[in-house]
């Protein structure tokens, strides 16, 4: 009989299918007691549905992934879910007690991708204006320039390290101080050209001038250690956590979140889509539509804060 509730004992084929996998294919104890609670869940399901087991349909399997995604299980849950009700179906198959796997071709729910993490205005000026006093002069001039074309550029970490003082066949990228653009090799080697602001080409220039006292003015990377090699992306985002700290980000913060941050708020500016999807360098614009969510939080937070009917005062709640 099936199940009729959660502490009801599992049916017979439950059993014996628990019992194949823990002998046959011997998966650990707890695999088996997980495989146990998932399919006790189908059970349960086929239960208040009034099906055996054996007869569950795939109409029955969608319509309770939907009601599993409504009751708020992730979608990673539901595919665990998923996986071993397809595991005992597949074994029922073998045993010629179903004819097909009502759950081969259904899948979990996509999970919602998080929104990129982006810094405020206010933080990512702070963090872009920060001066060190104790830093030696040559790590701050170039951390500073670096800050300055991640953020006003909207640079990729690689983008950045690529980068070379003056263009060759064989660079990756190049800065064009007179033009004010950078010339960068981006995802699936697709090259862009990108402005420089005044803020950025300041920072350059004040880098460029400790960088040849350092004695680097024959190497061809822009960015470079102590002695003399291309910085590492490592290197870089290392330099950005410390940084950030020095200048009282609450938050660490990581050079894709910089370029997160250029993007949310040209985007706060302008509404251009289109404009923001070519400086960044999105091969499809459904890449980009992700920070006009940002914009919308930006907008919600606004509204939440500075208008009257956005929330009830407190001798209006009940």
């Amino acid at each position: 009989m099936p199940l009729q509730t959660a502490d009801a004992p599992l049916s017979p084929l439950v059993e014996r299918y628990l019992e194949h996998v823990r002998v046959e294919k011997r998966l650990a104890q707890r695999t088996v007691e997980l495989y146990a609670l998932d399919l006790q869940k189908l059970a349960d399901f086929a239960s208040q549905a009034g099906v055996e087991l054996p007869q569950v349909q795939n109409t029955h399997i969608r319509r309770w992934v939907a009601q599993m995604h409504s009751a708020g299980r992730s979608g990673r849950g539901i595919a665990l879910i998923l996986s071993g009700w397809r595991g005992f179906y597949t074994w029922l198959g073998r045993e010629l007690l179903v004819t097909s796997n009502p759950v081969q071709d259904v899948r979990a729910p996509k999970a919602p991708k998080p929104l990129p993490k982006a810094l405020s205005v206010d933080d990512s000026v702070q963090l872009a204006d920060f001066h060190s006093e104790t830093n030696d002069p040559w790590l701050e001039a170039r951390d500073a320039a670096m800050v300055e074309l991640l953020y006003g550029s909207g640079l990729r970490v690689g983008e950045l390290t690529g980068l070379d003082v003056v263009a060759s066949t064989a660079a990756r990228g190049w800065i064009d101080l007179q033009a004010a653009e950078a010339h960068v090799l981006g995802k699936g080697s697709k090259r862009r050209t990108v402005p420089v602001g005044s803020k950025a080409l300041e920072a350059l220039q004040r880098w460029l001038t400790q960088r040849e006292q350092a004695g680097h003015g024959a190497q061809a990377a822009l960015f470079t250690g102590r002695h003399g090699t291309r910085l590492t992306a490592q290197s870089i985002w290392q330099r950005l956590k410390r940084r950030s700290l020095q200048a009282g980000l609450a938050t660490p913060v990581h050079p894709h979140m910089l370029r997160h941050s250029f993007a949310s708020h040209l985007l706060q500016s302008s509404s251009d889509l289109r404009a923001v999807q070519e400086l960044l360098g999105h091969a499809n614009i459904t890449t980009t539509q992700v920070y006009t969510r940002l914009d919308f939080q930006h907008l919600a937070r606004a509204y939440d804060a500075a208008h009257p009917r956005a929330r009830m005062t407190g001798s209006s709640k009940k």
